[in-house]
């Protein structure tokens, strides 16, 4: 297949900077726009064509398509914290819907076939049946969830009405980092759970948060789908080549491993890991967290030929401590 230009928004940040080495790994000729808000300069490779800009710089975007032929953009742009954003909800809705909305009219007017689209499994809300199918009712408790889906439903109705066609994949708990410790999660105050139990094993933190402890599970702690980030990294690219072969046709796909883990059975595997003892600091429920969140993953595995390589929750915690390691030496 040809390697035609790539486009990736926010490609200096966690998972698009994985998102850029998958690419290259795969050959494609690979841009970056980052503002740099959160995202790290670092994160780019020095051979990647980068723009320090905002994604909603219409004059900037039509710059980059035309200077770099993009023909194709992966979208990973935006603000991901959910309880800022139910209490800053007007910045959920600038930042991913309506910079979203600019960024897809710059692909319709410069005629960028192929979009794919960061999503989330907020989608869902709280979802009454875990696994989680594509086809469950979609109806997210918090602005970042919604401001999500709305951008969704314009790539729906934009696909519909002009020669694009977008896969959007909806995550569930993103961890882990580059096994050649290229790139990892790089913020500061991350409220990731594996990041904040490494952190807390590196002497960062002096505890970890159990936010809630009376869940209908089997240890009462809440249990999630964790995918590491390069299995991530890699079906964004298997994504991207389904829709150059079936320029018609578009996607909406969970990425998880259909497999869940406790808060706790996630901390007890830290202090495998590292051979350490992280101290669990056992607190109240938050709002608007369901007791399980497991991904339905059967589209993506019949859809796309994705062979996840690091679906082990040892591993995943591995990546990320040996990046927490490293990251004290980039800063």
């Amino acid at each position: 297949m040809t390697k035609f230009p790539v486009l990736v928004t926010g490609g200096a940040g966690y998972i698009g900077s994985h998102a850029v080495l998958a690419l290259l790994d795969a050959g494609y000729p690979v841009t970056v726009i980052d503002n740099l808000t959160t995202g790290f300069r670092f994160a780019v490779p020095a051979d990647v064509q980068f723009y320090e800009g905002d994604i909603e710089d219409a004059d900037l975007l039509r710059q980059i398509f035309s200077e770099q032929g993009i023909r194709a953009i992966m979208h990973f742009a935006g603000s991901i914290i959910v309880p800022e954003s139910v209490e800053n909800p007007l910045k959920y809705y600038h930042n991913n819907t309506a910079k979203s909305r600019a960024l897809i009219a710059a692909a319709v007017e410069a005629g960028v076939p192929h979009f794919i689209f960061s999503s989330t499994a907020a989608t869902y809300g709280t979802p009454e049946v875990s696994p989680v199918t594509e086809d469950s009712p979609k109806r997210p408790i918090n602005p970042y969830g919604m401001s999500k889906l709305m951008t969704e439903m314009m790539l729906a109705d934009v696909a519909a009405a002009h020669p694009i066609n977008f896969c959007a994949l909806r995550y569930f708990n993103v961890a882990g980092a580059d096994p050649q410790c290229r790139s990892g999660q790089s913020t500061a105050g991350a409220t990731h759970l594996i990041k904040v139990a490494v952190e807390a094993a590196l002497g960062k933190r002096k505890s970890v948060g159990v936010f809630g402890t009376d869940f209908d599970t089997p240890d009462g702690t809440g249990v999630r789908d964790y995918i590491h980030v390069s299995d991530l990294a890699d079906a964004h690219v298997l994504a991207l080549e389904s829709l150059a072969a079936r320029p018609q046709e578009s996607l909406t796909m969970n990425c998880g491993y259909g497999q869940g883990f406790s808060v706790l059975e996630v901390l007890d595997a830290v202090d495998r890991v590292t051979n350490l003892r992280i101290e669990r600091e056992l607190q109240g429920r938050r709002a608007g967290d369901p007791a399980s969140l497991i991904s339905d993953n059967n589209r993506i595995r019949s859809t796309l030929p994705w062979q996840p390589r690091f679906a082990d929750l040892d591993t995943i915690i591995a990546h990320a401590l040996a990046w927490e390691r490293r990251l004290g030496e980039l800063r």
